[in-house]
């Protein structure tokens, strides 16, 4: 006798069950493994709150490392909780002590909102804690904490100014950095010379690097003055120095770099160059619901978009043709 429908369609109160049958042997079969990574990112996304915490997810929080890293730290028998051999998979109360090898974590109430912080970074500062050859440095900028350290969410090189971010949450930075996520960079770039449709065609289509190939997502026009050309580029990577090695390719030579957009944070129109911001409690709560609906896209499938969080006065409109942009530096 067979079971009544609304017995066989229950549904996990977190997460919907996902069929246990075999994937058939098709073209279905990769997208119900892509079907099957969504169900895991919303179950990390959904795994929150005050109380017992998973101990890979506090110290991924910590900024040791992704939570994969911390339960094969936690495998070979390296880490410990209140002097005793961690588990994996066990979870910790506020107030418990976490060692791993000199560093040490204070479990905290995970229902406590994590920093963010947006800082214009003007060029020549480099996006580390120390530099052989003396630097100065984006962290010397930033306000002292009591505990913990800030964490970069991805870099800009010495000579690109424009948006960095920071947070006390080393499990938000790990995931808007990695690559599987493809989180969305716009850059304000000034070259000398101007592109000619070939180019264009070429860059959004695909160039070849020596780390592999990379195209725009976006690439606009926007102005400029005798040698000196404005364009606007919206790329869903961050390797190092891309933009300037794709103008290469194709002939060119960057002469100003900006980041104006990561995801869907803006770099605010107001905050001058060396100076920072922090989030208040409503926009951290927005990026941290935005970046919980991230997931592996598919081939044909874009990644998720939310409106654009933009603390205090937002970028201005874009600049008409001829006219210099809104976010190109002064002169």
């Amino acid at each position: 006798m067979s079971k009544p429908k609304a017995s066989r369609d229950r549904q996990s109160p977190r997460v919907s069950r996902i069929s246990r049958r075999p994937a058939p042997k098709s073209r279905d079969a990769g997208q119900n493994r892509r079907q099957q990574a969504q169900a895991g990112d919303q179950a990390e996304a959904l795994d929150s709150g005050s109380g017992p915490q998973k101990i890979h997810k506090v110290l991924a929080q910590a900024g040791l490392g992704s939570r994969r890293e911390m339960e094969e730290l936690i495998r070979a028998g390296r880490v410990k909780v209140n002097g005793s051999l961690a588990q994996v998979g066990m979870r910790v109360q506020p107030g418990d002590v976490i060692r791993v090898g000199r560093r040490q974590v204070t479990v905290r109430d995970s229902a406590k909102l994590p920093r963010i912080i947006l800082y214009h970074k003007p060029e020549g500062e480099i996006v580390s804690h120390d530099d052989p050859q003396g630097r100065p440095s984006v962290f010397d900028r930033l306000p002292p904490m009591r505990r913990g350290k800030w964490l970069a969410v991805g870099r800009l090189d010495y000579n690109t100014c424009g948006l960095l971010m920071f947070t006390t949450s080393g499990e938000l930075a790990n995931r808007l950095m990695h690559p599987r996520y493809e989180v969305e960079r716009e850059y304000a770039v000034r070259i000398i010379g101007k592109l000619a449709e070939e180019q264009v065609r070429r860059l959004k289509k695909g160039v070849r690097l020596e780390d592999g190939m990379a195209h725009f997502e976006e690439l606009e026009e926007r102005g400029g003055r005798g040698l000196n050309n404005w364009y606007r580029v919206v790329l869903r990577e961050g390797r190092n120095r891309i933009v300037r090695r794709m103008f290469e390719t194709v002939g060119l030579k960057v002469s100003r770099l900006m980041r104006v957009r990561f995801g869907t944070v803006s770099l605010p129109f107001a905050l001058r160059r060396g100076a920072w911001r922090e989030l208040d409690d409503e926009h951290t709560s927005a990026i941290l619901a935005w970046s919980a609906t991230l997931v592996r896209p598919g081939p044909d499938a874009a990644p998720a978009r939310a409106p654009a969080v933009r603390p205090g006065a937002g970028p201005a409109r874009p600049a008409r043709p001829g006219r210099r942009p809104h976010w190109s530096p002064a002169r």
